[in-house]
């Protein structure tokens, strides 16, 4: 069984009408001059409240104008919210991933830090008492002990997740865990150890094995388990549990989004929000609807809408995330001068890849036909054929060298092997050294 099938049958996914269902811009539009007003009032309340100070002399009885607080300070408390939202709200999801997948049972049974670490989770270095470092450091914080992954969750450290843990019989016991946003699209710098640093927000977790966690629920069937096994790192498929089709995608990243507008790699939604809702209720199982006609989605989780109401903030936070620039020395600036010339001339990627964000998805959509990805890997069917849209999104190509593999499939291990793909497959007739030019060029962007 579907592992979100389950969930939808015993809560019930009732039918919907066209007036039912979630409008997307107008409400969003709605809610973020709600959520406005909610910054413009606590940036008003640090300003003080007035009080005899606040009358001035010769003027009894009357106080002077309070200052509003400016469109950048309605914004920025707009982004400070997403950006807590995005890092520590579950939309509710616990249900899911308590009550159905049972994982807080499996945690303090069996993932200690060491294989927490192995599946690619991370630890927030930031969220760490001094004692806690001085421990790791010494070795009195055992890393393969599950109780020290509950204190890390009761510290709020790992990344993407958020346990409760409660004092039971003297001892902390974590009795409910969900996920947030972070869990995919962020990763940390490695600072303090391999795995553990700062967050990086909006950076795909390539090194995520999803599938694996998934597959530690005591819930699943072994067939079950088999298939989210099957995926591996930096990818998943956010499908499956709908079609029940198994062709597991790239993680994909959530920065340089500011100016796209047709999300993921296959342009289902004009706005981020589209997937955040999509994903907050289809994929991590929060509280709320999503509803999409053009593929006959319509999911209902709870009785209450978690989900709707942070739209406008979270997305605000992630259209602030700045494609991240290569690190110093990791392309050949020669090289990639000659693989511009390349890019815009006979290897005819500024065809697609045009504009600052080197993408045309504002402008179109690409059939199945048009692009070097398909066929999927291992029989799969085409990806696009499963969305809304059934087409695909010419990519953007900014901080590009931040998440190989590439594709929307990871079919592409490197950056030489995009521009070998697409040598082949559209006849270009470069050589190889046009091709390593090209390469280090989309090292730059």
């Amino acid at each position: 069984m579907k592992i979100h099938s389950a969930l939808r049958k015993r809560r019930g996914t009732p039918c919907r009408t066209d007036s039912m269902r979630p409008r997307f811009r107008p409400g969003l539009a709605r809610h973020a001059a709600r959520l406005c007003c909610i910054a413009g009032t606590a940036w008003l309340a640090g300003c003080g409240s007035g009080g005899d100070d606040a009358t001035p002399t010769g003027q009894t009885g009357t106080t002077a104008a309070t200052p509003q607080p400016t469109a950048a300070a309605q914004n920025a408390a707009l982004i400070a919210a997403g950006k807590e939202i995005f890092r520590f709200d579950t939309f509710g999801d616990e249900t899911f991933w308590s009550d159905t997948l049972r994982m807080h049972e499996v945690i303090p049974a069996a993932v200690d830090p060491a294989t927490a670490l192995s599946v690619g989770l991370k630890v927030d270095a930031d969220a760490l008492p001094a004692a806690v470092v001085d421990g790791i450091r010494n070795g009195s914080v055992g890393l393969k002990r599950p109780d020290t992954t509950v204190t890390l969750l009761k510290l709020n450290a790992v990344v993407g997740l958020r346990g409760k843990v409660e004092t039971i019989n003297g001892k902390d016991t974590l009795t409910r865990v969900g996920v947030t946003c972070a869990l995919c699209h962020s990763t940390v710098d490695n600072s303090f150890a391999p795995g553990i640093g700062k967050r990086l927000d909006g950076w795909a977790n390539r090194d995520l094995n999803p599938g694996a966690i998934i597959a530690l629920s005591p819930a699943l069937s072994v067939t079950m388990k088999a298939v989210y096994n099957s995926w591996g790192k930096g990818k998943y498929d956010p499908r499956f549990n709908l079609d029940g089709k198994n062709g597991p995608q790239v993680i994909p990243p959530a920065y340089g989004l500011a100016n796209v507008h047709r999300i993921t790699s296959t342009g289902d939604g004009e706005e981020v929000a589209y997937w955040n809702r999509y994903v907050a209720v289809t994929q991590m199982g929060g509280h709320g609807s999503f509803v999409e006609p053009r593929t006959g989605v319509s999911v209902t989780n709870g009785s209450d809408d978690l989900v709707s109401l942070k739209l406008p903030a979270l997305q605000a936070y992630q259209l602030s995330l700045a494609s991240p620039a290569p690190p110093p020395g990791s392309f050949d600036p020669s090289a990639a001068e000659r693989g511009k010339l390349i890019f815009n001339g006979a290897g005819r990627c500024v065809t697609c890849h045009s504009g600052p964000d080197f993408t045309d998805a504002n402008l179109r959509l690409h059939p199945p036909s048009e692009v070097v990805s398909e066929p999927e890997p291992n029989g799969a069917p085409s990806y696009a054929s499963r969305s809304a849209t059934r087409q695909y999104r010419t990519a953007p190509l900014r901080g590009l060298w931040q998440h190989p593999p590439y594709f929307h499939n990871g079919t592409a291990p490197t950056l030489e092997a995009v521009a070998e793909t697409y040598n082949s497959r559209q006849e270009l007739g470069l050589t190889p050294q046009e091709i390593a030019d090209l390469a280090q060029y989309l090292k730059s962007l």
